[in-house]
């Protein structure tokens, strides 16, 4: 693998993060599984000791640096443990920017240094039982009430909906004259009307807890709205790239952890009397792993790289979702292949990162949608032909 650009302070939060990953979610990481949701005490823990959310400014509690690279280093370590079922960075890279980018500064006072310490745990509940990378087919809307907005609608599959105490719920503000206006609402634990439905029994990702939830006529005070509540949908789109990117960063990291334990099984099995690391198939197919990973990683990076500079397009964020997400799922399926029989037992690690890798194909866009959204830079010309003539 080509050398890769971390600081020297980054290099010391690399080894700090891992030493905290195997004391606190190493011991405990089955346990979660079994029961179906990840302890609330983790995420307090983590942000106690500042691994939570590095980024936000001191004045909420973060370091105040915005280099991706800090996250990118807290989900390669997760998943070297294999933890990608606690939801972190869901919680702090994913969710909790949308606070800092369109809430107000009452907003931010009141929120962020509770997320920072892990008091408060984030959920975003976008995806509906029908409308799922669809958001135009919403159905959950939000009445202006003059003092407040009353909010209805159901949502489901919503990660850390068990666990989370402030949910961002995306709903249409006037789905009559303009289906395209939505609104972001800041919906809080024990506000009236706001129930949790199930915790969601799953092929992978067994510790994190996937809800649904239901919101029947919840008052949601106007000072819970964040920003104007007629461009949600354009927030959203906003944070898309970094969350295609965070995805690319996380299967790929899978996918490295994956060739690990896949290549140290080959090295130890013996077949017909010699490792089955000796066996040419077994070489070739290892040496095309190798390289994809090598390669994917090396975009990743330099996605990375642009994504701190603000010029991370939606073309190159989906380009990097769609390929590390498929790159995963094949090489956990050549590991579970690999490993034989022993591949489909659940005492081996690689049998349960193929139960966990079938997600990152679906979540976070398709990977359709994600080829929908390169032909777009691939034919551009074609469609401003076709805006032309229109």
């Amino acid at each position: 693998m080509l050398p890769r650009d971390f600081t020297e302070e980054q290099q010391m939060f690399r080894s700090a993060y891992r030493k905290f990953l195997e004391q606190e979610v190493v011991p405990n990481i089955d346990t979660w599984r079994e029961q179906g949701i990840v302890d609330r005490e983790m995420f307090k823990k983590a942000g106690d000791q500042g691994f939570l959310m590095v980024w936000p400014d001191e004045q909420y509690g973060g370091m105040g640096d915005r280099d991706f690279r800090f996250e990118q280093i807290i989900i390669e370590e997760t998943a070297n443990v294999y933890g990608g079922d606690w939801a972190n960075t869901l919680h702090s890279r994913l969710v909790a920017p949308y606070i800092d980018r369109f809430g107000s500064d009452e907003q931010k006072a009141r929120f962020l240094p509770r997320c920072v310490s892990g008091e408060i745990i984030l959920a975003v509940a976008m995806t509906e039982p029908d409308a799922g990378s669809d958001l135009a087919g919403m159905r959950a809307v939000a009445k202006d009430m003059g003092d407040h907005w009353l909010l209805s609608g159901n949502k489901t599959y919503i990660t850390n909906g068990i666990n989370s105490d402030v949910v961002i719920v995306a709903a249409k503000t006037d789905p009559e004259n303009n289906p395209h206006a939505m609104g972001l609402f800041l919906v809080e634990r024990g506000m009236e009307g706001f129930e949790r439905g199930r915790n969601l029994k799953k092929m992978g990702m067994k510790a994190q807890d996937t809800a649904e939830l239901f919101f029947n006529e919840v008052r949601v005070p106007k000072e819970n709205v964040l920003g104007d509540p007629t461009l949600g949908f354009l927030y959203l789109m906003e944070g898309l790239a970094e969350e295609r990117l965070i995805g690319a960063c996380g299967f790929l990291s899978g996918a490295q952890k994956a060739f690990e334990v896949t290549r140290e099984f080959c090295m130890q099995r013996k077949v017909f009397g010699k490792p089955l690391s000796k066996m040419q198939n077994t070489q070739f197919k290892m040496a095309e792993l190798r390289t994809e990973i090598d390669v994917a990683q090396a975009y990743v990076d330099q996605c990375v790289a642009v994504h701190n500079r603000g010029a991370l397009t939606a073309e190159d964020a989906a380009k990097a979702k769609l390929y590390t997400s498929e790159l995963l799922c094949r090489m956990v399926d050549e590991g579970v292949q690999l490993h034989g029989g022993a591949g489909y037992m659940d005492e081996y690690p690689i049998s349960r990162m193929y139960c966990d890798a079938r997600i990152t194909r679906i979540f976070a866009g398709t990977s359709e949608i994600m080829k929908l959204i390169i032909a777009r830079e691939v034919f551009a010309e074609n469609f401003v032909e076709f805006v032309d003539r229109a």
